[in-house]
């Protein structure tokens, strides 16, 4: 610690500063911590909803698929909340990385060949806030994370419901009728379905190389998980 000097704008810290600067951090875990929480209350309901669902479609044999279909209409209400959550998790999260590899990076170790004008970047930041990442780059991540498996047990309790209930289906034509829901004809629930899925799997995909292009460009060695 004594052979580390650490220094902002070209000149060393003293003490005191070097205190404000470590609550600073701490702040911002805290926050990112909470707003994490806050995430995984959403996902939490995406699960119970579907949940409910499930066992209302299966309730019985007659049971209709409808509360699967609904299901797909408020877990996209929760994503996109989850989404603008997320951008803001996001931006507690460059903030403590920040000074996580170039406050304390030194201390512990690490060469000090970091980005000299971090200080000035996270003065900036404070000053005017900006996400640094889109909403639906945001909407991508929580995909992958979380939803795209939420969506995965939804559409094949749907496929599961059509073919099994009230009896094996015999024909795409008998499962085409039994996936019609009210004046909705099966024809259009799979091209929806098939709409519904393969849109967010393109958006998580997207994501996933955005991310990657991401590290790469900024010689980023965040894993995974981070994201």
């Amino acid at each position: 610690m004594k052979d580390v000097q650490l220094e902002v704008s070209g000149r060393p810290l003293d003490g005191a500063e070097i205190g404000a600067l470590a609550h600073l951090y701490r702040s911002e875990v805290y926050r990112c911590t909470v707003w994490r929480t806050r995430l995984d209350t959403t996902t939490n309901w995406a699960v119970v909803t579907l949940g409910v669902a499930l066992s209302i479609a299966y309730a019985a044999p007659d049971a209709s698929p409808l509360p699967l279909v609904l299901v797909g209409i408020s877990n996209l209400f929760f994503l996109t909340l989850e989404a603008r959550r997320y951008r803001y998790c996001d931006l507690w999260r460059w903030r403590f990385r920040c000074m996580e590899v170039n406050f304390y990076g030194p201390m512990l170790g690490r060469p000090q060949d970091t980005d000299r004008d971090w200080a000035r970047q996270l003065r900036d930041d404070y000053e005017r806030p900006e996400f640094g990442i889109s909403y639906l780059h945001a909407m991508g991540r929580r995909i992958r994370r979380s939803y795209l498996w939420i969506m995965l047990i939804q559409l094949l309790a749907f496929l599961g419901k059509i073919t099994v209930h009230p009896t094996p289906v015999q024909g795409f034509e008998e499962a085409m009728r039994r996936a019609s829901v009210g004046a909705i004809p099966g024809e259009a629930m799979a091209f929806g379905g098939l709409l519904y899925a393969g849109t967010f799997a393109a958006l998580a995909v997207w994501s996933l190389h955005a991310d990657r292009r991401a590290r790469i460009k900024h010689d980023l060695t965040l894993p995974d998980a981070i994201y």
